[in-house]
C-alpha cells in the first residue's frame, strides 16, 4: 500500500511542519466565530498560504532533487481544494462569502491530511506537454468544484424560496429571498454557470491535449469517466442555452458531471493506491 507518513528525505521535516501548521490554521478558520471576531478570515488565508507552500515542496518536488511531480488521489484532491480556496479568496474581496468559510476550511484540513497519508508516487515527465495537460486537468477540477460549491448555495437559497412561497407563518415574502451572502438569486446562478463554462472549456483543452500528445490511447477508467463527465457538462450547457434549464434540474446535471470526473482520476487512483495497494501502471 502506498501509505507513508514520512517526508521526502531531501526535505527533512519541512513538509510535516507545514502540514501541521496548515491544518492548525484551517482548524482556527473553521471555528464558529462571533460577530466581533476577525480571526477566522485571516486564519483561512494563512492556512491557504501554508498549504500552497506544502504543495510546492512535497507535491511539486521543489528541493526534492527528483524530477517529476508526486501524483495520486491525495495530492490531486489537495491541489484541487487549494485552487478552490484561491477562487474563494479572490471572490471574497468583491463580495462577502462567510457562509462557505467553514466548509472550505474543513475541506482544506482534510485534504492536507489525506495527501500526507496517501502521497502517491513521483511520476517522471514523459513529454513536454504532460505538465500542461496535468495542470489543465486539475484547473478544470477546481473550476467545476467552485461551480459545485456555488450550486449548493443556489439550491439552499431555492429551498428557502420554496418554503417562503408555501406561506410558512413568520416567513418573509418570497421576493425578498437572497443568497447565503446577501447576493440576489439570479446573480448567484449566473456566477455558478460562469464557473461551469470556464471549467468545461479548460476540461476540453485538457482532453484534447491528452488525446493528441498521448503515445497510446487507452480506454481505461480515467478516460471513460472523463469523457462521460465532459458529455454531461456539454449536455448541461446545451440544455441551459436552448432549453432554458435552471434550478434543481441544472444543478443535478452539474453534480453528476462533477461526480463522474471525480471517479475518473481520483476514484480510479484511490482503487489502485488504497484498495489494491499498488501504484498505477
Amino acid at each position: 500500500m502506498i501509505l507513508s507518513f514520512a517526508p521526502a528525505a531531501n526535505l527533512g521535516a519541512a513538509p510535516l511542519v507545514l502540514a501541521l501548521l496548515a491544518m492548525l490554521a484551517y482548524a482556527v478558520a473553521a471555528l464558529p466565530a462571533r460577530a466581533q471576531s476577525r480571526l477566522p478570515a485571516p486564519a483561512l488565508l494563512v492556512g491557504w498560504v501554508l498549504h500552497g507552500l506544502l504543495l510546492v515542496l512535497d507535491v511539486g518536488g521543489w528541493g526534492r532533487g527528483e524530477a517529476g511531480a508526486r501524483l495520486g488521489f491525495g495530492p490531486v484532491l489537495s491541489l484541487t481544494v487549494w485552487l478552490v480556496l484561491a477562487v474563494h479568496e479572490v471572490e471574497s474581496r468583491f463580495m462577502p462569502l462567510a457562509g462557505v468559510r467553514r466548509v472550505l476550511a474543513i475541506s482544506g484540513a482534510a485534504v492536507v491530511l489525506l495527501a500526507w497519508a496517501f502521497p502517491g508516487e513521483v511520476r517522471p515527465t514523459v513529454n513536454a506537454w504532460m505538465p500542461l495537460h496535468w495542470v489543465l486537468g486539475v484547473a478544470s477540477y477546481a473550476l467545476l468544484g467552485a461551480a459545485v460549491l456555488h450550486a449548493s448555495m443556489l439550491d439552499s437559497t431555492e429551498r428557502r424560496l420554496r418554503t417562503r412561497s408555501a406561506g410558512v407563518p413568520g416567513v418573509a415574502a418570497a421576493g425578498t429571498v437572497q443568497g447565503p451572502m446577501g447576493m440576489p438569486l439570479l446573480r448567484l446562478e449566473r456566477i455558478t454557470f460562469r464557473f461551469v463554462e470556464a471549467g468545461f472549456a479548460v476540461l476540453t483543452l485538457a482532453l484534447l491535449l491528452g488525446g493528441f500528445t498521448s503515445a497510446q490511447w487507452r480506454w481505461d477508467h480515467k478516460t471513460v469517466f472523463s469523457l462521460l463527465g465532459w458529455a454531461v457538462f456539454a449536455a448541461l450547457l446545451a440544455g441551459r442555452r436552448w432549453q432554458g434549464w435552471r434550478g434543481r434540474r441544472a444543478t443535478r446535471w452539474l453534480y453528476i458531471g462533477a461526480a463522474l470526473l471525480l471517479l475518473g482520476y481520483v476514484g480510479s487512483r484511490f482503487v489502485f493506491e488504497v484498495v489494491l495497494g499498488r501504484p498505477v501502471g
